[in-house]
């Protein structure tokens, strides 16, 4: 019996963690979206399997509203747009092999008039299919109604269901791409308090580059979470999760670049150093503790980037700031010892002060004051954008004189996101 309890337990620890799963959820939505537009257009469109209007709700319900609202605007103003020129072939010369080249070249050319994106081929995809058929007017709009029925089904979904919000999962990102980089420094740390061979020190740089392709992949999770606070009814001050996001992937990613160039720097030492050791015992042992310590806060800066603004935010802060006193305070150390090791040997004192002041710029990066100038330029550059881009609705706030939300979160810009 407690056998039988703990299993139905586990199933239904498992079950709430599928439901809270954003690619379930996006599923589950996607295919009731297809399958509510096919009954409502069984009951409305005159054809028999009125297909179209599942394949537009399955397209057009996005992973974000933002999406699905500019999606689904598109979408029907591509379906009409390829009605209209298909009406017009029909009129004029029908279907031959050269009318639909010339179809075609024109569908795309108006696709690209009216702006519905990357669309355009669906254009000419709905010019074809229309053309193709015998009774041109009623088939051409029963499509559009279909087109219609599918994309306001979507829409009604979207707004009625508000879609999964990406910003766990962009930070989850986050943090792995800052937990990968901690565990390159720590390698590369314990190479430098030893004998480096050189194709060690080569491999470490092909790592450090490989980073290149995380921040790629973190900058695509992290659009769509950008995306899904954008008209999300669940979001709060969703400017200000943006701008926190991407501020601390862009720290984040000049940090992996830095990174690249003090692996360079390594390699380029072990190079002129083999067979000897990179460092003296001593300086190599500062090495690997200094950038144990800077790993340990390139972590500690994600963490804080992806907390809620709560006192766990406030912990993540203030272990920052330990963190980065005791490196700073490794940092001054190794100094000294590199100090010591070029007044005895001059031949490679660039290259240690290269790897001196790598260290000092990621440090620099990570610093919260630096972080907090950073983030009140971008809302403040953000603000100006908008205000910009909608005068009339600025206008309108100074004559019903509505604050902005953003002036509340100006002293405490170093927070990351609310609760959701």
């Amino acid at each position: 019996m407690v056998k039988l309890r703990r299993e139905w337990g586990t199933a239904g620890a498992q079950l709430a963690k599928w439901r809270r799963e954003p690619v379930v959820l996006q599923s589950v939505r996607s295919a009731a979206a297809a399958t509510i537009a096919y009954v409502v257009a069984l009951r409305i469109s005159p054809e028999s399997a009125p297909l179209t209007a599942p394949l537009t709700a399955l397209l057009v319900v996005q992973v974000t509203l933002y999406a699905t609202l500019t999606t689904g605007v598109r979408r029907v103003n591509a379906v009409v747009a390829g009605v209209v020129v298909a009406i017009a072939f029909s009129v004029l010369v029908g279907l031959t092999w050269w009318s639909l080249a010339l179809l075609i070249l024109a569908s795309l050319a108006v696709g690209h008039l009216v702006r519905v994106s990357e669309f355009v081929p669906e254009v000419a995809i709905s010019a074809m299919l229309v053309l193709g058929v015998t009774r041109v007017g009623d088939t051409a709009w029963a499509r559009v109604l279909e087109t219609v029925i599918g994309a306001v089904v979507g829409l009604g979904c979207n707004l009625l269901f508000s879609p999964p919000v990406w910003v766990g999962a962009a930070g989850e990102s986050i943090e792995d791409l800052a937990r990968r980089v901690r565990q390159l420094m720590l390698r590369m740390g314990e190479e430098a308090a030893g004998r480096t061979p050189v194709a060690h020190a080569t491999a470490r740089l092909h790592e450090a580059r490989r980073l290149d392709h995380d921040i790629i992949e973190v900058d695509a999770a992290l659009k769509q979470a950008e995306d899904s606070l954008r008209l999300n009814p669940r979001v709060r001050e969703g400017l200000l999760h943006r701008v926190v996001l991407r501020t601390g992937l862009d720290t984040l990613e000049i940090c992996t670049v830095v990174l690249r160039v003090l692996a360079r720097s390594l390699t380029d030492l072990a190079k002129a150093r083999e067979p000897e050791p990179l460092f003296e015992p001593q300086t190599g042992a500062a090495v690997e503790r200094l950038l144990g310590e800077v790993g340990d806060a390139v972590v500690s800066f994600a963490v804080l980037v992806t907390t809620d603004v709560s006192i766990s935010a406030q912990s993540a802060e203030s272990r920052l700031a330990d963190q980065l006193t005791t490196a700073a305070a490794t940092r001054d150390k190794l100094a000294a010892l590199l100090l010591e090791e070029v007044q005895r040997d001059a031949r490679q004192w660039q290259l240690h002060g290269a790897v001196l002041t790598e260290v000092n710029r990621i440090l620099d990066e990570l610093d919260t004051e630096h972080r907090s100038r950073r983030l009140l330029e971008e809302l403040d550059r953000c603000t100006r954008e908008q205000r910009e881009r909608r005068p009339r609705v600025t206008r309108l706030r100074r004559r019903l004189r509505v604050p902005r939300p953003l002036r509340r979160n100006r002293n405490r810009p170093t927070a990351s996101r609310r609760s959701t």
